[in-house]
């Protein structure tokens, strides 16, 4: 009997139409091992970062959580709270986050979204520049490699990765930017070879979920409505999903609706979450 848990990566800012340009062989090989399927931001999201990780990781949209911007300010995060916090308070499950963008992780600028997960680790950038950004994100790749394999008892975990937007927003979508998703999947690779080198990885089974909030204009930059900004991503691997069996569509909110059922968790009708697991898990599960 394997144990299950869930790793959820989220690199902001990544083109969907790029990633077959460029040399991402650990986003390759989860897309092999599961998919890859795109995500069409619905109207009523603002293509920001702020309203898009937190339909993300709470599994329910703008009209629930509140989240209309940068900022979070006015947001219902107590009512809709992120998996992590929710599997800890509710489920007593190990849930562990990593970072740079401070309000995704501290009370500032409205946030946290992250409110209580079991275990948190904030690192942040010297500066608002792309290259300290990736200074920061290898350093929370450090980090979440150091937890991620100790073999400590985690569920559940996100780590966020900011450098790739950033890059967008000073340089445009050329080849730094380029550049910048393939680092992100180096540190992609750092994440997974640390779940395999687990001490007890014979005895886990791991979904991983990657997914990206939103796209970019080609001269850098989001928020608008066009087809570049509205266009996001899922790439996810694990039990009961196979490359046979992909979901038709999917919607941002589907990735905390599929943590809950990759642990087990039923969640409760109160929650009304908006998001549904993977078609393929789901049939496997009804």
């Amino acid at each position: 009997m394997t144990t299950p848990r869930v790793l959820v990566v989220g690199i902001d800012g990544v083109r969907l139409d790029l990633l077959p340009l460029l040399d991402t062989p650990h986003l390759d090989t989860l897309t092999a091992a599961g998919f890859l399927m795109p995500v069409h931001i619905d109207d009523a999201t603002p293509t920001m970062s702020g309203p898009c990780w937190a339909t993300i990781v709470t599994g329910v949209g703008v009209a629930k959580h509140g989240v209309l911007g940068n900022r979070l300010d006015g947001n219902r995060l107590d009512v809709f709270p992120d998996f992590t916090t929710r599997m800890a308070a509710e489920h007593g499950r190990r849930t562990f986050v990593a970072g740079g963008w401070a309000p995704l992780f501290l009370a500032q600028q409205g946030g946290p979204l992250f409110t209580a997960p079991s275990r948190l680790a904030y690192v942040a950038p010297r500066e608002d520049t792309p290259p300290a950004w990736e200074e920061c994100d290898d350093t929370v790749t450090a980090e979440a490699v150091r937890v991620l394999g100790s073999g400590e008892d985690l569920d559940a975990s996100f780590v966020y990765l900011g450098a790739v937007d950033e890059t967008a927003h000073f340089l445009g979508c050329g080849p730094e930017y380029r550049q910048a998703i393939e680092t992100a999947d180096r540190r992609l690779g750092r994440l997974l070879t640390a779940l395999r080198e687990r001490p007890d990885a014979s005895a886990e089974a791991w979904t991983v979920i990657v997914v990206t909030d939103h796209g970019h204009r080609d001269e850098g930059g989001h928020g608008g409505r066009s087809t570049q900004e509205r266009t996001a991503w899922i790439v996810a691997s694990g039990p009961g999903i196979t490359p046979a069996d992909t979901p038709d569509s999917l919607r941002h909110a589907d990735v905390a609706a599929h943590a809950y059922t990759a642990l087990g968790i039923t969640p409760d009708p109160h929650w009304t979450l908006d998001g549904r697991p993977f078609l393929s898990l789901a049939r496997q599960t009804a």
